[in-house]
């Protein structure tokens, strides 16, 4: 069993005391990490004792401990599951045989490219949220935002030591290509697209933390079942601390619809009147981040997906419990595309649509979200239902990104497109309205008049428990 060291710069449990060289280089990082925090981490905060939970322990169960911390004081550590036996690699091509502890050569480029995308994505979401605090509907939904960009950063944490441990010099300059990019950027973007899109308000957080988070679940799970061990471990415990992301996000959308709902009621179908968001502009906005979060997986097709594969690099999600067939070289999966101007069902070898096969659990974890929320919805008596749009609607990666198809599915023209966009997606006049009533909410216990309360408090604490001291 791992044993985590406490008292160092970094807390870990890969013995960074036992590597001098790898400590020093890792601590020479620290204050380059501290800069970007400080630079691009929750705006305005940064004094303020904040009620978080802090990773101090691996086992299954009392890993976390809660207390007042300032975030620049946060113990950003170094954690892998403890493994105590020698694993097998669980699928592709080298099926059965024992897991890897440093990097086989040959596919030293394909890891590097998938730790480096994984990573980017942590400090990119930090900068996102960056001033959501300050319009904060509660002090209970500000702590949980600061919680999850904490630990965002330990999960960027994560990835650095891998890069610094197993790429030599190449590693290290990725790592600070992660603190040189930003999100949104017109000259150094963020890698993937939905992490340079712009999140404003709270409708746009939670939409993030429920569907963009939710992709990072199945890139997580997929990349722990990897024969690269020190990643499946590495990436096994960041599901621990990832489950109260989603937790956030798919709670506080149903505290915005529930609120929706009562206003709708109240006013006769006019909740904007008493500072309520619209049900069709819920809808919106689950029909922009849910197509932007689809485009997270990559393309259907895909050759490179094929090969992480079968290199044993990256696997399915739950892979050793949801399937029998571990190699799969041969098979078929139907994938429909647009060919000759008409959509038709095509065979796919199915290694290349495995990014296809983590899409479809994606999409159907989301739609029980989504059966939750309309139980909501069904309760109030407001005749409305949420739905989630097509696949292959408002994508901008894969083989329905040059094509125009409604939130149906249905390929459309440019021009039908065009003149429906506004009622489909979240558009600049609801994200005017959306900041207007985005007023910070301070007094403890009290909450916005956009959003219903949490059914219950952080950690056993009462909901007028003073999450965010200011």
């Amino acid at each position: 069993m791992s044993t985590v060291d406490r008292n160092g710069k970094i807390p870990n449990n890969v013995d960074l005391a036992g590597d001098k060289r790898l400590q020093r280089a890792l601590e020479h990082w620290l204050p380059l990490y501290m800069e970007w925090w400080n630079d691009m981490g929750p705006a305005g905060f940064q004094t303020n004792d904040i009620y978080l939970r802090t990773a101090v322990s691996v086992e299954a169960g009392g890993w976390a401990n809660f207390d007042y911390v300032k975030m620049p004081d946060y113990r950003w550590g170094i954690f892998l599951t403890p493994n105590d036996s020698v694993n097998s690699i669980g699928f592709g091509d080298h099926y059965g045989k024992p897991t890897w502890q440093e990097i086989p050569g040959e596919y030293r480029g394909n890891l590097r490219r998938i730790i480096v995308t994984q990573a980017d994505t942590e400090p990119a979401s930090v900068e996102q949220q960056r001033f959501l605090g300050t319009i904060a509907p509660s002090l209970y939904d500000m702590r949980n935002l600061f919680q999850i960009n904490v630990e965002e950063g330990r999960h960027l944490w994560a990835m650095v030591y891998l890069l610094f441990r197993f790429f030599g010099k190449d590693g290290r300059d990725e790592a600070e290509e992660l603190l040189s990019r930003r999100s949104g950027d017109e000259d150094k973007p963020r890698i993937l697209n939905a992490f340079n899109e712009a999140c404003d308000h709270w409708l746009s957080f939670f939409c993030f933390t429920h569907f963009t988070d939710r992709d990072g679940k199945f890139q997580l799970a997929s990349l722990a079942e990897s024969g690269f061990e020190p990643l499946a471990r590495t990436c096994d415990f960041m599901l621990t601390e990832e489950a109260h992301h989603l937790f956030v996000g798919e709670t506080g959308l149903d505290r915005i619809i529930k609120r929706s709902a009562e206003l709708t009621m109240e006013t006769d179908g006019d909740p904007m009147s008493a500072g309520g968001i619209p049900l069709d502009m819920i809808q919106r906005a689950i029909n922009y981040w849910f197509t932007y979060s689809l485009d997270l997986f990559g393309g259907e097709i895909s050759s490179n997906a094929a090969n992480f594969f079968g290199e044993g690099l990256k696997g399915r999600f739950k892979e050793k419990s949801r399937y029998e067939d571990h190699v799969m070289k041969t098979g078929i999966k139907i994938v429909p595309q647009v060919i000759g101007g008409v959509l038709v069902e095509d065979e796919v070898p199915y290694r290349n649509a495995i990014n296809e096969v983590l899409r479809d659990e994606y999409i159907e974890d989301c739609k029980r979200a989504l059966r939750k929320w309309n139980r909501t919805l069904e309760k109030s008596g407001v005749g409305v239902e949420l739905s989630l749009p097509s696949r292959r609607f408002h994508r901008h990666q894969g083989i329905y990104a040059d094509y125009p198809f409604d939130p149906e599915g249905n390929l459309i023209t440019k021009e039908t497109l065009e003149a429906n966009t506004s009622r489909w997606l979240l558009n600049s006049a609801d994200n005017d309205f959306l900041v207007s009533i985005m007023n910070q909410v301070i007094e403890p216990g009290k909450m916005a008049n956009w959003i219903a309360p949490p059914s219950r408090g952080i950690n056993g604490q009462p909901l007028e428990f003073e999450y965010v001291r200011l």
